[in-house]
């Protein structure tokens, strides 16, 4: 039996609906439902009545439940205490970052935050988002820091979880420039002549991104997908090489702007602003993170002022 397990059935519980608890859950509805039916097969009941609208818990259900919350608790304290034994020493806290945000973002936040704040040691640990949000969930990291997009928005519990907003980047589209200095690669293509699309994986934020800016183009692109990858550096390093155009974050490529290596392969239609939040738990007792919460909170306010 896996732990997760309980936190898909008591998500069932509170939501009612596959779906939405899914969304919760961070996964599939086919991964919950299997997931759900793996744990009758460990229990050796049914525990979700799937003939009912909207979806009810069985007795069972309810019963396992119930006791399922406290033993998961317990299990969690206990866990925390162990992991506080094994965290870095003195004041620290660890950190889940989306792979761009923690070699570009992360490093120049951090130095600038601790100028002004009282010193803490940090592990950074890079993921893409999903992983991230699983090791937010599962308790695995004190604090996350990625991106938000309000059409492509990362389903978290607000009742467990809580968010910042730490700043603003662009995500625009570019390629390498010919020798006069402009696009080698030009959007939107025509359908003689597609633009070659240096394309994200289809399982990561910054793809459901860039499908989402694409399809709300009012003028129809075309594109050829010729390369994938899931990490905006490697589709940089491809667009310095003149493959073709790749959305990319611009804090991720200023040094690159900035001395001609990459130049925009499109107007303003074809680009958009992600947000750059955190996230941590409202069960979190370490209180290293709760004294940055407190500071965090109050820089997110001003920065709210300002815009």
């Amino acid at each position: 039996m896996q732990i997760k397990w309980v936190d898909d059935l008591l998500a069932i519980a509170e939501c009612k609906n596959f779906s939405r608890a899914a969304e919760i859950r961070c996964v599939t509805q086919s991964a919950l439902s299997r997931r759900i039916r793996s744990l009758e097969d460990w229990v050796g009941v049914e525990l979700v009545d799937r003939g009912t609208y909207p979806i009810q818990l069985t007795l069972a259900g309810q019963t396992f439940c119930e006791q399922g919350r406290e033993a998961l608790s317990s299990l969690l304290e206990l866990r925390s205490s162990l992991r506080q034994e094994e965290r870095m020493p003195g004041r620290s806290i660890q950190v889940t970052a989306g792979h761009s945000l923690s070699m570009t973002f992360l490093p120049k936040w951090l130095a600038r935050f601790q100028q002004h704040n009282e010193p803490f040691n940090a592990r950074v640990v890079a993921a893409n988002i999903h992983d991230a949000v699983i090791a937010l969930a599962e308790g695995n990291c004190d604090l996350m820091i990625v991106y938000h997009h309000p059409k492509a928005p990362i389903l978290l519990d607000h009742e467990k979880f809580v968010s910042l907003t730490l700043g603003q980047d662009s995500f625009i589209p570019l390629c390498a420039p010919n020798r006069r200095g402009e696009p080698l690669h030009r959007l939107p293509g025509k359908a003689g002549k597609p633009v070659p699309h240096l394309a994200y994986t289809a399982t990561t934020f910054l793809g459901r991104v860039a499908d989402i800016v694409i399809k709300d183009s009012h003028v129809p692109c075309v594109l050829t997908r010729c390369y994938e990858a899931d990490m905006a550096m490697l589709l940089m390093r491809m667009a310095m090489e003149g493959y073709g155009v790749a959305w990319l974050p611009e804090s991720a490529v200023a040094e690159e702007l900035q001395h001609g290596r990459l130049v925009r392969a499109g107007g303003s239609e074809w680009s958009t602003q992600l947000e750059i939040r955190s996230y941590c738990s409202r069960a979190n007792q370490n209180p290293t993170m709760l004294e940055l919460w407190k500071t965090l909170e109050k820089a997110s306010q001003n920065l709210a002022a300002q815009g």
